[in-house]
């Protein structure tokens, strides 16, 4: 089947509802075990039911966010969905008090009732309108992002067309369109900081109401912690600014040289990584998925499988298109039992990173797409960015047909940009905390706390206002997941330093480190993300000499690998 043919069809929110209430008593009234299975398992394909068509609402949203339909039924979910919040909740209380939990989580996990709890901590039918009016502030957020219309050069550029300009080899131009874009957001402002503003204090209502101190609590439980805590992250802080800021400050400096630029360089120059250019696709957007069908041909049945399946069901939607959202993303249509690729290529490497890195999570999708119940197919968010990030670094035998003459550069660019990736990162995750934990904060005061931050983990960038808005470090509005998703981003810097360890052992046996991927991945959900890592024989990114160990043989490889002849 075509993406294209797949159905969607608002649900009747009332039948949910009364769906979800009879299923509830139902399974407090079972005697049996093999009664309460019944229940749960036809729960668990409604559910599905529902989910997919949420899924396919949003999808074809994103893809065109002027699609006046599908605006509407975003809207229409953005209000459906916290109102189904409450009697979600009712069945998650139910599962939790069952008298036959014991047998369900000898059968499918213990990992569903971690998360149960978790999950009954996140919502209250109190915080509805808060919710509603959340979805809606970042639809907002996300339909401003997408119209823009960036004027450069005579013509206009939505923020995603704009991209590869701002790599261009030649100085003046790649300043010009740092300048445009920055100037896009400087005369947006005022709206992107009320929308942040109203936001930053719906959640600390939210969290309030729900009986915290703020917002910080609610959304580590929203973002489903279930194996660490806010003390584990600021560690993990601190280890990056030990061991990762000065290898990053190491690497910016070394691009300084080769470029002729003066230490610290502008947001324009250290977008060059290369004078002559930074590595790009020596094709087109089928020529890059036609060779990605060769690397997942190649690299085991199970992923052949899975990307012929993705080409065939036309299941990758990846070239920037007026009205398309910024971004790029993974999701899973369970009803299908297939998940979906979202990009928005433009010319530059991230068209490669994004068939390999979402096409990690898909793989991982497909991988468990018929785990019961449907939560156990994704792992958490930290866990999932292994799935993904790793499986970069699995391409690499394959770059050559995906770079051509420009291999070398987008290996070395490649590992310097995992190592880099993470100071910003923690970075962002930094600022969240501050932000909530001062969520009267001014607009102006909030701009400052990024600018300060900057300078302890990013100190390579030279704040001198010479680019609107980024040239004076307040550039934070433009990353998605400081609006949509608070404290999402550290999963990333998480998963980056696991998917550092796997690079570290593709160096020393490939087919291993295959064998290890495998069985990290085939867990799905079924355990917490430091189980996972255990299971699979890895290391914790909260063990300070996991990024000690990762970082020293990066360092190491960069320096001995071979740039002969690369300006």
């Amino acid at each position: 089947m075509k993406f294209r043919e797949m159905k969607y069809t608002r649900p009747d929110v009332a039948a949910i509802k009364e769906r979800i209430t009879r299923n509830t008593e139902r399974l407090r009234g079972a005697q049996t075990y093999e009664e309460a299975r019944e229940v749960f398992l036809e729960e668990d394909r409604a559910t599905r039911h529902d989910m997919t068509a949420e899924v396919l609402a949003s999808i074809r949203h994103s893809v065109d966010t002027r699609d006046t339909f599908y605006d509407e039924e975003m809207k229409f979910w953005n209000t459906a969905s916290p109102e189904l919040q409450e009697y979600t909740q009712m069945w998650t209380q139910a599962m939790l008090e069952n008298r036959f939990r014991p047998q369900f989580s000898e059968e499918f996990g213990d990992v569903m009732f971690v998360n149960a709890e978790i999950e009954l901590k996140t919502f209250s039918p109190e915080i509805i309108p808060e919710l509603q009016k959340e979805n809606e502030l970042v639809q907002a957020y996300e339909k401003l992002l997408a119209s823009a219309q960036i004027p450069f050069e005579g013509k206009t550029y939505t923020i995603a067309q704009l991209a590869p300009m701002k790599s261009d080899p030649d100085d003046a131009r790649r300043l010009a369109a740092w300048k445009a874009e920055g100037q896009w957001f400087l005369d947006n402002r005022a709206e992107l900081d009320a929308q942040y503003d109203e936001l930053t204090h719906l959640r600390d209502t939210m969290g309030r109401k729900l009986g915290y101190d703020g917002y910080t609590q609610l959304g580590y439980y929203r973002m489903g912690r279930n194996c660490y805590t806010k003390q584990d992250v600021e560690k993990f802080r601190e280890a990056v600014r030990r061991y990762l800021v000065p290898v990053a400050d190491g690497i910016y400096r070394e691009q300084a040289k080769r470029l002729g630029k003066t230490y610290p360089m502008s947001f324009a120059d250290n977008a060059l990584m290369f004078r002559s250019g930074n590595p790009k696709p020596c094709g087109t957007a089928d020529d890059i998925l036609a060779h990605g069908r060769t690397f997942y041909d190649a690299l085991s049945p199970e992923t052949s499988e899975f990307f012929r399946t993705m080409l065939d069901w036309e299941l990758l939607d990846v070239l920037s298109t007026e009205g398309k959202r910024g971004g790029g993303y993974c999701t899973g249509i369970c009803e299908y039992e297939v998940p979906f690729i979202f990009a928005n290529f433009n010319g530059t490497q991230g068209d490669v990173e994004t068939v390999t890195h979402e096409a990690g999570h898909a793989f991982a999708y497909w991988m468990n797409r018929r785990r019961i119940p449907m939560q156990n197919i994704w792992a958490s968010m930290e866990a999932c960015e292994v799935h993904s990030m790793s499986m970069e670094f699995f391409a690499w035998p394959w770059a050559e047909g995906f770079f051509g003459d420009d291999t070398r550069k987008f290996l070395y660019s490649h590992l310097a940009g995992a190592l880099t990736f993470i100071p910003y990162g923690t970075m962002v995750d930094h600022f969240q905390h501050i932000v909530y934990e001062k969520p009267d904060m001014t607009p102006a005061e909030r701009h400052g706390v990024w600018k300060e931050l900057m300078g302890q983990y990013m100190p390579w960038m030279r704040l001198d206002g010479e680019i609107p808005v980024y040239g004076d470090g307040e550039g934070w509005q433009r990353q998605h997941h400081i609006y949509s998703s608070p404290f999402y981003y550290i999963d990333y810097c998480l998963a980056q330093t696991v998917a550092l360890e796997f690079w570290k052992k593709i160096q020393e046996d490939r087919d291993q480190a295959w064998k290890t991927y495998m069985a990290y991945t085939v867990q799905g959900g079924s355990r917490v993300f430091t189980e996972l890592l255990a299971h699979a024989g890895l290391e914790s990114p909260f063990d300070e000499a996991c990024l000690r160990d990762v970082c020293d043989a990066a360092e190491r490889w960069l320096h001995d690998f071979d740039l002969t002849g690369i300006s």
